[in-house]
């Protein structure tokens, strides 16, 4: 049986595409940082690891636990640090590039030898990749990525397909968290006229994962309800 790494994987979202790529047959190995990713590898029967992305050890224990075949990887663990450009301390910026996409881009490279023919890398980015106000590290970090992913696709290609997928507002804690009257104008832009679900983008990347996307690899599939293209 085929592994599928998920970091991020103790969220709401990252725990909903682990849960379609076991639906999909793969064994799973969730990664995060937060020890309660053990509790959702659990409730899935999947291993799990603990492990600090950004440094080098972390990557080692996740390399090392995937063991030799690996056929999916998603690259979903990120954060914010939101604030005005102007305003936004050099930490900030600096932790988000760090873990949103370094952390990544490490991950991904380290994994080289292990992915089998066939393999899917899916690079979490985001609508912000476009630009946010008040986002501008986490607007790079996401911008990054696409564009590591588009060059690693066309290196790799054709035993690896490398994709990146971009949501907008996802219903996740984190989006729950927010004041109701800056979420509601935030919902407001999406043409869909709603906001995104976990399994709208959980679906997406188990898609892009499977053999039916086999001709696919260097795209961005946006999960945005048109808010990529509004004004």
């Amino acid at each position: 049986m085929s592994t599928a790494i998920v970091t991020g994987a103790a969220g709401g979202l990252g725990g909903r595409m682990a849960e379609r790529l076991a639906e999909a047959g793969h064994e799973l190995l969730l990664v995060d940082l937060d020890p309660g990713v053990e509790v959702v590898a659990a409730a899935q029967g999947a291993r799990a690891v603990v492990a600090d992305l950004t440094k080098a050890e972390g990557v080692a224990a996740v390399v090392e636990a995937a063991g030799g075949e690996v056929a999916v990887l998603v690259n979903n663990a990120g954060i914010t640090r939101d604030a005005r450009a102007t305003k936004m301390e050099e930490g900030a910026f600096r932790a988000v590039i760090e873990i949103n996409l370094v952390a990544a881009i490490r991950l991904t490279l380290a994994l080289e030898d292990h992915f089998v023919d066939g393999a899917a890398v899916v690079n979490m980015s985001s609508r912000a990749s476009l630009g946010n106000f008040g986002q501008a590290n986490y607007s790079a970090s996401k911008a990054g990525l696409v564009g590591f992913g588009r060059s690693l696709a066309q290196h790799w290609a054709p035993r690896v397909r490398v994709n990146a997928v971009a949501p907008s507002l996802v219903d996740t804690p984190m989006t729950q968290a927010m004041p109701p009257e800056v979420l509601d104008k935030l919902i407001a832009k999406i043409p869909a006229g709603r906001i995104g679900s976990p399994d709208d983008v959980a679906g997406v990347v188990a898609f892009l994962a499977s053999e039916a996307a086999s001709y696919i690899t260097g795209q961005v599939i946006y999960v945005c309800g048109g808010r990529s293209v509004a004004p």
